[in-house]
């Protein structure tokens, strides 16, 4: 069976991890039906050591110690960066909002292959979690609905998914290294949050200063209470003040929730509470214990997550990539292609191109160019059902006219088309061109403007290619 191997590189607030992971591929039609390839499996064939996240002081990652470290994994692995087809480099949590994010990323370029992405965002970071832990199978296999908190060091991301379609999603700055200290209880850490939990706990936390294991423990209570009100939709106080930035805000929107998993690492201290309350040196075995013991475990039942401290890593690498549909069309291999955005045309928008009005589609196009600073977009769109093949030969045309008027010669136009007529619609905009003009047409792939966009080289055959949407670049 054709298969691809993904790499998840995950560099959270405390942990740096990898994994490596392999995607069968299969056609899921007849012989004599129209190919539809899918991913029908996912095994991890690879799981590193949880490696502490390399810091040079507060506020920056050692981006020469972190490629070491993904160095020694790969090469424990047995696999070289040319190996890999898929996967992501994701720093998530603090991490994320460190001021070297972007070199650490540079620093692994070399391990990214043809086809690896460089993301990170809470918002992409809680859903991913939310697949890793388990939750969005278990929400699946139940047909039922399941919140998944994914508590780290520095964050906590939660996803909410209904049969399988996540229907909520939120971040806070609450984790278990937001307050670390040392043997004597002196305080050598204490973020801006922590600081203002402590104060709403009736607590005074300074760096420098000892703290008693009562004044912790009213501090991760109080962390707890939060976590209640933020799945009560309680949006002001201490909730909105440890509101991550750039986190959607959190909404269900009066959806009862059937179960709760938790991964990340403080996970194991709800699951399993530890008798050493200070191994790592911070507060995430009390956090742990604050939440097992709150009223919102209490008020929910409470399910067993597949992985807890590895759940963001393996979603990483078995989760951020899709495939193509089959009926796709695409003039020369000029893949990978990375980072690119996605211009989404709304139902009107979408009536009047498939009507010729070529004016208003480049209109659009011109104005998404100038808020995105892109050089190359992906226009998107629904597509029309069961359309005549005069309707899928105007809006051929209308896409080549409008996209060509508003992008450099040199690029190629990229199509993507929710439902099953890309190919036709591709094939007709190479026609039109005269074959002057490269053209990639997907369909079977969602998209929503906003997202940005990797596509990897063609597998089976040609047949389809590898996708990887992203939601947010940095949160």
């Amino acid at each position: 069976m054709p298969s691809i191997l993904s790499v998840g590189i995950d560099i959270g607030t405390s942990t740096t991890q990898v994994i490596f992971s392999r995607l069968m591929l299969e056609n899921t039609t007849g012989y004599f039906s129209v190919p539809h390839v899918s991913i029908v499996d996912k095994e991890i064939v690879f799981k590193s050591r949880v490696h502490m996240t390399p810091l040079i002081g507060e506020n920056r990652i050692d981006a020469d110690r972190v490629r070491e470290l993904v160095a020694l994994e790969f090469e424990r692995a047995g696999f070289t960066p040319g190996d890999t087809d898929s996967g992501a480099v994701i720093i998530t949590g603090e991490s994320a909002r460190k001021d070297n994010a972007d070199a650490v990323l540079a620093r692994l370029s070399d391990f990214a292959g043809d086809f690896v992405v460089s993301a990170a965002g809470p918002d992409m970071e809680s859903v991913i979690a939310g697949k890793g832990s388990g939750a969005f199978e278990y929400s699946m296999r139940e047909h039922c609905t399941v919140a998944n908190l994914d508590i780290g060091g520095g964050t906590t991301n939660a996803a909410v998914f209904d049969d399988g379609k996540v229907i909520a999603r939120g971040c806070l700055d609450l984790g278990g290294r937001l307050v670390c200290v040392a043997p004597d209880m002196t305080v050598t850490k204490a973020s801006f949050g922590a600081v203002r939990t402590a104060e709403a706990a009736g607590v005074r936390l300074l760096v420098g200063e000892k703290v008693t294991v009562r004044e912790l423990e009213r501090i991760t209570d109080k962390m707890a209470e939060v976590l209640e009100d933020f799945f009560g939709e309680k949006a002001d106080g201490l909730t909105r003040v440890l509101k991550t930035p750039g986190s959607t805000d959190f909404r269900l929107s009066g959806k009862k929730i059937d179960a709760v998993c938790f991964s990340g690492g403080v996970a194991d201290g709800i699951y399993h509470p530890k008798e050493n309350l200070f191994e790592f040196g911070d507060i995430g075995i009390l956090l742990g214990r604050s939440i097992a013991s709150s009223a919102f475990v209490r008020q929910h039942r409470v399910i067993q997550a597949g992985e807890t401290i590895h759940a963001t890593v393996v979603g990483a690498g078995t989760y951020t990539t899709t495939v193509s549909g089959s009926t796709i069309t695409y003039t020369s291999d000029i893949f990978p292609l990375k980072n690119v955005p996605v211009l989404k045309l709304d139902p009107a928008e979408e009536a009047a191109c498939f009507k010729g009005n070529v004016s208003l589609v480049a209109g659009k196009i011109r104005w998404f160019m100038g808020q995105s600073d892109a050089p190359l977009i992906i226009l998107a769109m629904d597509g029309m059902k069961n359309p005549s093949y005069e309707q899928v030969k105007t809006a051929a045309e209308c896409l080549c006219r409008a996209m060509a008027e508003c992008l450099g010669k040199e690029q190629p136009l990229v199509i993507v088309i929710e439902n099953d007529i890309a190919k036709a619609v591709g094939q007709l905009m190479h026609q039109f061109l005269g074959g002057k003009r490269q053209v990639v047409a997907l369909d079977g792939i969602r998209v929503d403007e906003g997202d940005y966009v990797d596509m990897g080289k063609p597998v089976m055959d040609g047949m389809v290619i590898p996708v990887v949407v992203k939601t947010l670049i940095f949160g």
